[in-house]
């Protein structure tokens, strides 16, 4: 035992002279040279900062009074200020490029008044600055903070004590010596272990004591360049289940969910709470990370049984940053602009091309026309006149490559004894990539554009010594202008119409006082689209607001038992939407005839096409359209907080009461009631000697949303946890395992949102239908009222069973790892019933029930790596990974075949037919089995006869022949890693995300068909099966000119594998003293056998607006006058 402390002595002396060390010796930045005949000490400072990269940090006064010097030194830097110096009273430490000078003890003034104290605070393991560390003078209570490099400055008299101090960090105390430099280093508190982590109804939770599931992430990690917080989740929080499906500006967040999907029909996001008050994901969306001061995720039943109903699905608990007591305020400003492109772009074919195709696609059908001859593809070709041969590439009249957003945000920091403040501000603009085409046209520009407006206040009233009263107001505005019709209708424009039917418009004939818009004559009035004319037609302009106050207030109750603590908040939550628009008609047009005269100049011949018959007014018709809500919530919690010696002991109550009122402006009387909630919770928690630990909590939540003996849910949960690491026997093993935890978590929690009406234990009846239909034939019907739903009273909650074991480990001091294995089993889930035959007269009529039944499994991993190395390298690592698997175990249904039961199957997988190739020759089509559709020839796809495969006598392949996908189309493994790096003052890094286990079904792409005589994409021309290309395997079967029913199935030919890797983002930035300029990018790069478009906007024919690549330039700057 003696031996082991005498080498454990030693290795502390070891680790004092290697952080010691280099503080004088650390100079080899290159060569230095100070030449001169009486130089002054400040004129020697300004030769060496002017010829290299060191700064000085000195008291002004400490060399006034110094003479001057002959000096003719060259060197590395240690040697030439050991020279320049030498004699003068002043010796100095160096840290990095950073050179604090300090007046020796035997020149300081005997004076005892304030002097101006420099010094660093460092992390005392891995040497890493720490930055915003309170500095103060003990019994006093103003400060200063330590400010992005961890330096400070403070006047002080010798011989006061200074208190250093950081969350998560044991607080130190340094007496003051006159002209002493203080390098102040923190020791991690072994009590707090890391942090001290926000949990349920907001209370902190020592990392080292939790049992429950609940990951914490840094607010910077969540700073990337969009405007979307929740685009940042992916990959960056272990257990969260996040894709982005859209790029369009002000619409772009992504769909997340807290270890993947456990209901099928309610709701599946989320709770997501802000200071105490319950928003929706588009207000998460619009928060910036710079008010953010804590963010973390629950994921287990002990995390989220508490909050009872709401708690089903995860929840995220946001808090905001407050005031410091410091003497001067603190500022930081940034801005940001950023450039915008697609990640991907549809290719179409070229007019002539397209023709070609159209008149191949008739051969194929047997017919023995050419709709388009020779001359009008040679014209086409040739690009004689846009009019009379028109060639549209659609897409590109209606978007454009690039778009330019900005992002500014300025925050304030500060306070005093009584009262503390924090105010932040933050716009942000985003433009859209639409072409203004209606600036051609009209006086308004209809591109999307999005201004943002975020506001954060927060100030706390200290009202004595045991009182704190706190109000946080988060106001959120954003007004958007954009076309009238939708992004999906304007993309699906720009496949949906031909190429060379018609041009955008006809040139101005002198008489006509409309735009004579272009539109195709092979198609019925009703069918005809011209997006362009679509999109420049109208305009609407939408101002929302969300405005969220919390009134709080705490009051200890040390008077009554030490540890009792009493908090109330109150909080109002206002969102509204007022939607302008303003819409015209547009006038169609077809070619008629067309001459051309001898000097080639083009008449052209239009005729009228619209479906009135006659001309329509292209006057702008104003419109209106209002919506609302607002919340209402209290909750009141007694928290008693105590340690009796080795015994730690939390008790905590809470009551709440919720009311949610939904503004409409029609008449449903039910939809504008109000929805209300009220419950009580509670938790326990205890903890002996840091090493065994147990928690219970418990929820107990009504809802008005169902029928009286089923409004209360109880559900209660348990967890135990058990710190290795702490035990006497673990001692030898902590060179390697710096600490190690094991818990697990047993509980229920609820879900009222499950889906459908309110008060589905009501009926409701239609008294203006048709009657009902009855009978074994289904041929007798009655005429009346009929129910169109049936009341059930018996409706109740989900109910979702939770599981989870943990680990907690941390290997020398600098890897972290958290590893979850999960299990829940959702049960009542509400489902519309499926086996009640019709004859029973429920024709049309809904019948709803708890039927249903869910499992969903998995596990989550999180690692982080945080390492200094030498003096101006610190190196760090993030990764996480999560698997969620789920799977139906009941439901109530009929399917035609066993197999084709959802039972067994995931949520959110698609149904599709089984192909085999396409069909060879017509020998191989008349010995197959007789397939979906008529006229079937070589080049379409051949079907599986699958009821066959399982044993069913059939001998026909139709739309019943389908079977499940294997894979889900919302991603079951998310993962995410990688490095930052940072040497001096130069930054890097970069994070890669992917998902895997996720598939995708192609559709609405087929060409021709569908009454639209849609576009060719060029991956269909280069590789289609043609009597020049007879591939059973081609990527498309044959063209036929009308949708052909067999090859456009939903089918594993159109399955696709879309699991990717992307380059989510990358950053390079430097430091210079308080002002930091960067260049980030987003979604810079992906990797997927999937090539069409960005497969993580899921399915379809990637028409749609397409997910952007950021190239993000910044500046950032802080004033902190306290140093």
């Amino acid at each position: 035992m003696k031996e082991s402390m005498c080498s454990r002595w030693h290795l502390r002396l070891i680790v004092l002279l290697i952080l010691f060390f280099p503080l004088t010796l650390s100079a080899a930045q290159g060569r230095v040279t100070v030449k001169g005949q009486s130089i002054t000490l400040r004129q020697a400072i300004k030769i060496i900062e002017s010829s290299s990269n060191f700064k000085f940090f000195f008291n002004p006064s400490d060399l006034d009074a110094l003479p001057g010097k002959n000096l003719d030194c060259e060197g590395e830097i240690s040697d030439v200020l050991k020279e320049v110096f030498a004699g003068s009273g002043i010796s100095y430490v160096i840290m990095g490029d950073d050179i604090i000078l300090k007046l020796e003890k035997k020149a300081a003034s005997t004076q005892q008044k304030k002097v101006e104290i420099v010094g660093g605070v460092v992390d005392a393991r891995s040497g890493e600055s720490v930055v915003g560390a309170t500095v103060r003078v003990k019994d006093v209570n103003s400060g200063v903070i330590t400010d992005m490099d961890g330096k400070f400055t403070i006047k002080a008299t010798p011989g006061d004590v200074l208190v250093i101090s950081y969350i998560g960090y044991e607080t130190k105390e340094v007496k003051v010596v006159n002209g002493k430099v203080l390098l102040v280093e923190l020791v991690e508190d072994a009590k707090q272990l890391e942090e001290v982590v926000v949990t349920a109804y907001g209370s902190g939770q020592k990392k080292a004591s939790m049992v429950g599931s609940v990951q914490a992430i840094r607010p910077a990690e969540l700073q990337v360049p969009s405007a979307s917080l929740s685009n940042s989740f992916a990959g960056r929080l272990a257990g969260v289940i996040a894709v982005q499906r859209t790029g369009q500006p002000g619409a772009d967040g992504s769909d997340f969910y807290i270890r993947g999907i456990s209901t099928m029909n309610g709701a599946t996001n989320p709770l997501i709470i802000l200071d105490g008050v319950e928003i929706s994901s588009g207000d998460l969306d619009n928060l910036d990370p710079e008010i953010i001061d804590g963010f973390s995720i629950l994921k287990d039943a002990t995390a989220t049984a508490m909050y009872g109903t709401r708690g089903a699905n995860g929840v995220m608990i946001i808090t905001t940053k407050s005031g410091r007591n410091i003497d001067k305020p603190i500022i930081n400003f940034r801005v940001e602009g950023q450039i915008t492109s697609p990640t991907s772009k549809p290719k179409f074919v070229d007019g002539a091309t397209y023709m070609d195709l159209f008149n191949e696609s008739l051969l194929n059908g047997g017919s023995t026309e050419s709709p388009y001859s020779a001359e009008e593809i040679a014209g086409t070709r040739a690009g004689l006149n846009p009019y009379a041969y028109p060639n549209v590439n659609w897409y590109d009249e209606l978007f454009k490559d690039q778009a330019f957003n900005q992002n500014f945000n300025v925050n304030i920091r500060g306070g005093g004894k009584r009262v503390d403040y924090f105010s932040s501000v933050t716009v942000n603009h985003e433009t859209g990539m639409i072409k203004n085409r209606s600036k051609d046209f009209f006086s308004y520009n209809n591109n999307i554009n999005v201004m943002r407006y975020s506001f954060q206040n927060n100030i706390n009233a200290y009202l004595g010594k045991d009182s704190r009263l706190s109000l946080r107001l988060n106001v959120q505005l954003r007004k958007t202008k954009q076309p009238n019709i939708s992004m999906n209708d304007l993309f699906a424009g720009a496949i949906n119409t031909s190429p060379v039917e018609a041009p955008v418009y006809f040139p101005d004939d002198g008489v006509t006082t409309h735009i004579k818009w272009g539109v195709n004559d092979r198609l019925k009035p009703g069918q005809q689209q011209n997006p362009v004319a679509q999109l420049a037609s109208g305009y609407q302009d939408n101002f929302r607001s969300t405005v969220v106050a919390a009134l709080e207030f705490e009051q200890k109750l040390n008077f009554i038992t030490e540890g009792l603590r009493f908090k109330a908040l109150a909080s109002f939550k206002n969102w509204s939407s007022t939607t302008n628009s303003a819409s015209a008609g547009w006038n169609k047009y077809h070619l008629q005839d067309f001459s051309v005269d001898d000097n080639g100049v083009y008449s052209f011949v239009t005729r009228l096409q619209n479906e009135s018959g006659g001309e329509v007014s292209t006057d702008l018709k104003p419109g209106v359209a209002n919506s609302g809500d607002r919340r209402f919530y209290f909750q009141a919690i007694m928290d008693y907080n105590r340690t009796f010696g080795k015994h730690d002991v939390n008790a905590m109550f809470i009551y709440n009461q919720d009311e949610l009122v939904t503004q409409l402006f029609s008449g449903d009387l039910i939809a504008a009631l109000p929805k209300r909630k009220q419950g009580v919770a509670a938790r326990l928690s205890y903890a002996y000697d840091g090493k065994y630990l147990a928690e219970v909590n418990m929820g107990y939540n009504g809802s008005e949303n169902f029928a009286k003996g089923h409004r209360w849910g109880f559900f209660p949960s348990i967890a135990v946890g058990y710190n290795i690491s702490e035990e006497a026997f673990f001692e030898p093993l902590k060179n390697v395992f710096s600490n190690m935890k094991i818990r697990a978590s047993w509980g229920l929690v609820g879900n009222d949102n499950i889906g459908g009406a309110r008060f589905v234990y009501m009926p409701t009846i239609n008294l203006t239908g048709t009657g009902y239909t009855t009978g074994l034939d289904g041929d007798i019907t009655y005429k009346g009222p009929v129910y169109s739903r049936y009341g059930n009273p018996e409706v109740t909650w989900e109910v979702g069973k939770k599981v989870n074991v943990g680990l907690d480990l941390q290997l020398f001091n600098s890897l972290n790892l958290t590893m979850d294995y999960f299990h829940e089993t959702r049960t009542d889930i509400f489902q519309e019933r499926g086996t009640i035959p019709q004859y029973l007269g429920t024709a049309g009529t809904k019948v709803f029930g708890n039927l249903a039944a869910m499992k969903n499994q998995g596990f989550d991993f999180a690692a982080d790596f945080n390492k200094k190395i030498g003096k101006d390298w610190f190196i760090s690592f993030k990764g996480t990974f999560t698997y969620a698997h789920n799977e139906i175990t009941k439901y109530d249904e009929s399917p035609k075949y066993a197999f084709q039961s959802k039972v067994g199957q995931s949520a959110n997988i698609p149904s599709i037919m089984i192909s085999d190739g396409l069909f060879k020759d017509p020998d191989d089509v008349k010995n197959s089995n007789q397939q979906i559709g008529g006229n079937l020839s070589a080049g379409d796809i051949k079907y599986v006869n699958i009821s066959k495969l399982y044993g069913y006598d059939d001998d026909i392949v139709d739309i019943s022949d389908w079977v499940w996908a294997k894979n889900p189309t919302v991603p079951e493994i998310v993962y995410g890693f990688g490095p930052s790096i940072r040497w001096k003052n130069l930054d890097f890094s970069f994070f890669f995300q992917g998902v895997a286990k996720v598939s995708l079904v192609m559709s609405d792409f087929h060409p021709f068909g569908d009454n639209s005589l849609r576009n060719v994409l060029t991956w269909i021309a280069d590789d289609r099966w043609s009597p020049d290309n007879q591939n059973i395997n081609a990527t498309y079967p044959r063209l036929t000119r009308d949708t052909s029913v067999n090859n456009t199935q939903r089918s594993d030919y159109w399955l696709r594998n879309a699991a990717f890797i992307k380059l989510k983002n990358a950053e390079i930035g430097y430091t210079y003293k308080n002002m930091r300029f960067y260049v980030s990018g987003m979604n810079l790069a992906t990797f997927s056998p999937f090539k069409h478009w960005d497969p993580e906007q899921g399915g379809g024919n990637g028409l749609k607006y397409p997910t952007q690549r950021v190239f993000n330039f910044g500046f950032q700057m802080t004033i902190n006058n306290n140093r």
